[in-house]
């Protein structure tokens, strides 16, 4: 599992501002159509926001929302990226919020990186009755809707630019009882992302396993050279639609 530091990167923080695609959202109008939010659920807060896409996404289905994100750099351009929510420093083993102060929890990928035996109490604590904790997360966009080059590409570039074990998480089993939540519904989806060259390859460069090469002493310029000139192929000159595998949970008290 890559280390937190690799997160302090600016550049990985810009990256992941403005140059990921539009997943979060298209997860959270789902999340919408299933919790039926109207002004029942009014305060969400998004654990391990990182540059606070996944924030933007929850601000979307018209909640107060905060963000809480453990790496400072991270929250660089995130008054850009969600101007209308609260940005905090803080970690999920430890939230800094009184019990019962939100209707909605959302932790996006992050979870991961947490202690799970602390955080599903904290998470316990802080839900309204009635409150909702939502863990998700998505897979690189590593296939299109037609054809497998851009899966054959991807395989190339995992090679080129592997990427520490351990990230995994089966989120379909903790330990919720221990904290006294309970595994509500678990879904799989598909989301489709039309993207161009121009839109992929920014994408593809923002991904971790780039800048862990960077950090390493790899050149920036020859991973974007050499990321351009083989995707040039796979995309052309045409929109493609990508794919990117999703699961959600939803998690209740009780």
């Amino acid at each position: 599992m890559p280390s937190e530091s690799i997160y302090e990167s600016l550049r990985l923080a810009a990256g992941y501002a403005y140059d990921r695609p539009p997943v979060h959202r298209c997860i959270m109008q789902r999340v919408g159509e299933y919790l039926g939010i109207t002004g029942g659920l009014q305060r969400a807060l998004d654990v391990g926001c990182g540059a606070g896409l996944s924030t933007a996404a929850l601000a979307s289905l018209g909640l107060t929302v905060v963000g809480l994100e453990p790496v400072r750099a991270m929250l660089t351009h995130s008054r850009s990226v969600a101007p209308h929510a609260l940005f905090l420093v803080g970690r999920a083993e430890r939230l800094p919020f009184s019990t019962g102060a939100f209707d909605l929890i959302t932790a996006a990928g992050s979870l991961n990186y947490a202690d799970l035996d602390l955080f599903l109490p904290e998470a316990a604590r802080l839900l309204a009755p009635g409150g909702v904790l939502i863990i998700y997360d998505f897979s690189a966009g590593r296939r299109m809707r037609e054809g497998h080059r851009l899966d054959e590409w991807f395989t190339r570039f995992e090679r080129r630019y592997p990427s520490p074990p351990g990230y995994a998480l089966d989120v379909r089993s903790l330990a919720y009882s221990r904290a006294g939540l309970r595994l509500q519904a678990y879904e799989e989806l598909e989301i489709t992302v039309p993207m161009t060259l121009s839109a992929y390859l920014p994408y593809v460069l923002s991904e971790i396993r780039v800048e862990l090469a960077i950090s390493c002493g790899v050149p920036e310029a020859e991973s974007r050279n050499w990321c351009q000139s083989t995707l040039a192929d796979v995309f052309g000159d045409t929109s493609r639609d990508v794919l990117f595998e999703a699961y959600v949970a939803s998690v209740s008290r009780g």
